[in-house]
């Protein structure tokens, strides 16, 4: 079985269309895209990085975008001149225009970004609004003095 239907689940929640559209395609082979390699890290309790290799890109070639959940990277070299009369022999630096997507979970916003030494570094962090933060519900003691005299009044 290699594919999973969630439509008799679509009917009974609300809300759980991006997260059932998130497992259809996990089932789903990648398309194998390997370029740029990427590594992310966490550096902290809620604080990621994405660090990619684009070495031979410049920031104005490089766009970062973030819309709804998903950060899109692009790359686009601008056409190279090695000069009047020099021929490329062997071309072994990747000069090919790049697009890769990660799907950011809630409250996870993209704090900035830079270009050091071929690397990029998208720094992320999530900012869990106060209300859905777990909360500590304090335990108060019942008072028996109020029960009694309810009992006694009865009598």
């Amino acid at each position: 079985m290699r594919h999973v239907d969630f439509s008799p689940l679509y009917r009974s929640t609300v809300g759980f269309d991006r997260l059932f559209t998130m497992l259809d395609t996990l089932g789903q082979p990648e398309t194998a895209q390997t370029y740029p390699p990427y590594n992310i890290e966490r550096t902290g309790e809620n604080a990621y990085r994405i660090s990619m290799a684009v070495a031979g890109f410049s920031e104005d070639e490089i766009s970062i975008e973030a819309h709804r959940n998903v950060l899109t990277v692009k790359g686009e070299r601008k056409e190279e001149n090695n000069g009047e009369g020099s021929e490329l022999l062997y071309r072994g630096i990747a000069s090919r225009s790049f697009e890769r997507r990660f799907q950011l979970a809630d409250h996870v916003e993209v704090q900035g970004a830079t270009l050091k030494n071929g690397l990029l570094f998208v720094d992320l962090t999530r900012n869990i609004p106060e209300e859905l933060k777990p909360r500590k519900i304090a335990i108060t003691q019942s008072s028996d003095k109020a029960k009694q005299i309810e009992a006694k009044a009865a009598a």
